[in-house]
C-alpha cells in the first residue's frame, strides 16, 4: 500500500490516565498468582479482555517470542507497551478503513481508475494527473482496481504485525 511506501506509519500514541489504568488493571488481573509476569494463557486473557477477541497461534507465539528470555513472561512494561502498539495500529486501520469509505462512493468495496483520479482532485488538487496514474498503476500492478477487501482489515484487526514495533 503507498501509505507504507511513503512512509505513513501509524503514530504514536499515548494512552489516557484511565486507560493508562485500565491496561494495568487488566495485566494485574490476569496475573492472578502474583509472578510479576504473564504467560501465554495469561496474555490471551488480557487481549479478550482489551480487544474481544482470542489472539490466534502465530500471534501468541510471536508476543512471547519477543520476551526477555531471563523471564518466564511478559513483564507490565512490556505489556503496555504491547498493547498501546496493538492500539495504534487499530486507529491507523480504522483511519484508513474511514477514508478508503469516503472516496468508495458506490460502495463497491475496491477503487476504479476514475474513483481514483476523483479522490486525488478533492485531496490534492494540483497534482498532475500524471502522477495520479503513477500512483495507482504502482498500487494495483498492471490491475485496473484497487481492492481493499475486508480480510485486509481482519488480518489487521487479528494484530498480525502489530507488536513487532514495525
Amino acid at each position: 500500500m503507498f501509505f507504507s511506501q511513503a512512509g505513513a506509519r501509524p503514530r504514536m500514541w499515548e494512552a489516557s490516565p484511565s486507560e493508562h489504568k485500565k491496561w494495568v488493571e487488566v495485566f494485574k488481573t490476569c496475573d492472578e498468582e502474583n509472578k510479576g509476569y504473564l504467560s501465554r494463557e495469561d496474555f490471551k486473557v488480557a487481549v479478550v479482555m482489551l480487544f474481544g477477541y482470542k489472539p490466534s497461534k502465530i500471534e501468541a507465539d510471536a508476543v512471547m517470542s519477543s520476551v526477555d528470555l531471563n523471564t518466564s513472561g511478559i513483564l507490565l512494561k512490556e505489556f503496555l507497551d504491547i498493547v498501546r502498539k496493538k492500539k495504534e495500529a487499530q486507529l491507523y486501520w480504522n483511519e484508513i478503513r474511514h477514508i478508503f469509505t469516503a472516496f468508495d462512493r458506490h460502495y463497491r468495496g475496491y477503487l476504479t481508475l476514475e474513483d481514483f483520479k476523483k479522490a486525488f482532485k478533492q485531496v490534492a488538487p494540483k497534482l498532475s494527473e500524471r502522477i495520479i496514474l503513477e500512483v495507482f498503476r504502482d498500487e494495483v500492478q498492471e490491475s485496473f482496481t484497487m481492492s481493499l477487501r475486508a480480510a485486509d482489515f481482519k488480518e489487521q484487526d487479528a494484530g498480525l504485525p502489530w507488536w513487532s514495533g514495525g
